[in-house]
């Protein structure tokens, strides 16, 4: 998934960037065109979710690096397909320099896979269950600098808790928190920045 499949919007109007977009131009196109918008296809909230797991101990530069080898690996993220990957294909991955080859993680992405296909057979989607946490809007929150955007919050806390139990794996509130922001659920662009449509 890249941005034009994610949004429509095209031109941006940067009055200021997060310090971490600055970097690296892969981590710029994310942080303008990606990050913050809001995401309601299941598959697309599947990807990002592993994603995010990929990246506990990592850079998200890495991670954005790896990202076409991991899309290719875990079949563009189709629930079905990689909810049945057998053990043996996780041993071929951990073994492929092209992706993160932490078997834990690998491992997760099926795990969290199966775990959605529960979620949504209880809720009717992925996207109906995650959305509900923000009664279907997007927390915008402008702030001022990076330093007043928290890590977690007592809401990604609540959810990573709810996720757990529901059997997910890497969904820490730390991770969430994070994945709240990059799905959109959480905008915390900061003060002053707008996206031109």
């Amino acid at each position: 998934m890249d941005y034009n499949e994610r949004t429509s919007v095209e031109v941006i109007d940067m009055v200021e960037r997060l310090a971490w977009a600055a970097q690296d131009p892969l981590l710029q196109a994310y942080h303008d065109h990606e990050w913050g918008v809001p995401v309601h296809d299941d598959r697309a909230l599947f990807e990002l979710l592993s994603l995010e797991g990929f990246q506990a101990g990592l850079s998200w530069l890495i991670v954005l690096q790896k990202r076409a080898a991991i899309k290719q690996a875990f079949y563009d993220f189709e629930l079905t397909a990689v909810a049945q990957m057998p053990p043996a294909k996780i041993d071929a991955l951990a073994q492929d320099p092209q992706l993160i080859r932490n078997r834990l993680k690998l491992q997760a992405v099926v795990v969290n896979a199966q775990a959605i296909q529960r979620v949504q057979q209880a809720w009717g989607s992925f996207d109906a269950y995650l959305w509900h946490w923000v009664d279907g809007k997007p927390l915008v929150n402008r702030p001022q600098s990076q330093a007043e955007i928290p890590t977690q919050t007592p809401l990604s806390q609540t959810i990573a808790k709810d996720m757990k139990k529901r059997g997910f794996k890497f969904v820490g509130p730390v991770i969430i928190y994070s994945y709240l922001q990059g799905a959109g659920l959480v905008d915390d662009h900061l003060a002053g920045w707008r996206r031109l449509e």
